[in-house]
């Protein structure tokens, strides 16, 4: 009955969520140029599955979006099925998965274009198997070597992991693998050697938040010393340490490491409320302190994933904003079509493939720039909330 109860609450949680998802998606969205990129230039996954979704559904946010919001949905159901025999009490399990749902790296990879929420997808499908029949899913690696680059970390983590299993089959498939992924791929040591450990840190922390990573921190360095060293444990270890090792020398990826990193939440939660549980009432003040920060910080992220155009009030600056290269395309091609102007000269390339998206083609009637000019017929401003935060200037031909 009572796991009933949860499976009930977990459900209408997830559609809530993916409601909420979809709404921001049609509503506050509109696509960048990286994602314009995939679209119209590049030739990958991101690109295969954008160009599908909109040529079925039509050239519109949602297709290009959707199918990420669908991959997040079939994590949470895999997180979810992950931890059936995880955790001793349902309610946990419950928490788990609505931290998980709600960790603002989850979130925001479900809402963008890129391969991060579809990596964590398949590294669930491939631990889900793996704890179900206690055995590896061979089959699906070399698929993966084609699926992302980031995939080398997964097979990293799986070679080492071979060494405490003594599958010797897992270790020469593994480290082939990792070296295939790294010759198609290739590895960047371009530039001049510069820490960004900090860097790192504190994207980290905002993929987490902030009290969420140091506990993640502490809880996979005191994995390290028990007998807890499971196939999770060493795919999110093999992530962070590499990350942290990289970001020696220079900029690291984050999308590439942060899906392996996330999956470590169960294993964080089991050992809080362990220690929790084991104290006398009068010695929980210090984790009841932290659970109170976590699920603060949780919901501050949350509501400023799906609630953030206020910010452009109180930001000197708007092109500071988080999500600023997700803003004004959609509103400034609605401002277009209703001056019935669809065909444009723009001096700014990376807008142009923005409102290609949007059905605003290149052509010879109009010039619109971004930067003022002394003859322009017309000026728009797109406007949230009352503040002003992007101008264009047209020129009828």
């Amino acid at each position: 009955m009572n796991q009933n109860r949860f499976k009930i609450y977990f459900f209408l949680l997830l559609i809530f969520i993916t409601g909420l998802l979809f709404l921001k998606v049609e509503y506050s969205l509109s696509i960048s140029y990286k994602e314009a990129l995939n679209l119209f230039v590049n030739e990958s996954v991101l690109s295969i599955i954008t160009n599908i979704s909109t040529y079925i559904f039509g050239q519109n946010d949602l297709a290009l979006r959707g199918p990420f919001v669908i991959f997040y949905v079939l994590s949470s159901f895999l997180m979810y099925k992950i931890t059936k025999n995880y955790f001793k009490y349902e309610k946990d399990r419950f928490i788990n998965i609505v931290i998980f749902m709600t960790l603002p790296g989850v979130l925001s990879a479900s809402l963008l274009v890129n391969t991060a929420i579809i990596v964590i997808f398949f590294t669930l499908i491939y631990i889900y198997y793996y704890q179900t029949y206690q055995k590896h899913l061979y089959v699906i690696l070399p698929f993966l070597l084609l699926v992302d680059n980031s995939f080398a970390i997964l097979f990293l983590s799986l070679f080492f992991f071979s060494f405490k299993t003594k599958d010797r089959l897992l270790l020469y498939l593994s480290v082939t693998l990792f070296f295939l992924s790294l010759y198609i791929y290739g590895f960047s040591t371009d530039g001049k050697p510069k820490g960004f450990l900090i860097d790192t840190v504190g994207i980290y922390s905002a993929i987490f938040s902030p009290v969420l990573f140091l506990y993640f921190l502490y809880a996979i360095y005191k994995v390290a010393f028990s007998k807890d060293t499971n196939l999770v444990w060493y795919i999110s270890f093999t992530a962070l340490i590499l990350s942290i090792i990289i970001s020696f020398r220079q900029r690291v990826y984050i999308e590439d490491f942060a899906p392996f990193v996330v999956i470590f939440l169960p294993m964080m939660l089991k050992m809080f409320l362990n220690a929790y549980r084991v104290r006398l009432k009068e010695f929980r003040k210090a984790y009841n302190i932290l659970a109170i920060l976590i699920i603060f910080m949780l919901f501050i992220n949350v509501f400023l994933t799906f609630i953030n155009k206020p910010l452009y009030y109180v930001l000197p600056e708007p092109k500071k904003h988080f999500v600023y290269q997700y803003h004004f395309a959609k509103d400034l091609s609605k401002e277009l079509k209703a001056k019935n102007i669809n065909n444009i000269i723009v001096d700014d390339n990376e807008l142009a493939l923005r409102l290609k998206f949007y059905q605003i083609e290149v052509g010879d009637r109009y010039f619109l720039s971004t930067k003022e000019f002394y003859n322009y017929d017309e000026k728009i401003a797109i406007n949230y909330l009352g503040k002003d935060i992007f101008f264009v200037y047209i020129k009828k031909l």
